[in-house]
């Protein structure tokens, strides 16, 4: 997973897509796969109020273009 737009990135994404922090996960970055799940699940997991729900999908859709965008140094 060398450059932004790599093979790597496209599948991290798609990871991320379907499980929030998966796409972290798969490029080796532990920390930022547990921030993600943790926000984008208890975000999601208090729906019925209206802003923690609002964050849990900002949060979802930032993990997606995090994994997209990741450059490996």
């Amino acid at each position: 997973m060398s450059q932004q737009g790599s093979a790597g990135n496209v599948i991290a994404a798609i990871a991320s897509l379907f499980f929030p922090g998966l796409g972290q996960l798969v490029q080796g970055r532990i920390l930022a796969a547990l921030l993600f799940f943790v926000v984008t699940v208890v975000g999601y997991a208090l729906w019925w109020l209206i802003v923690p729900a609002v964050i849990g999908a900002i949060f979802h859709l930032w993990s997606i273009i995090d994994a997209a965008r990741f450059k490996a140094d």
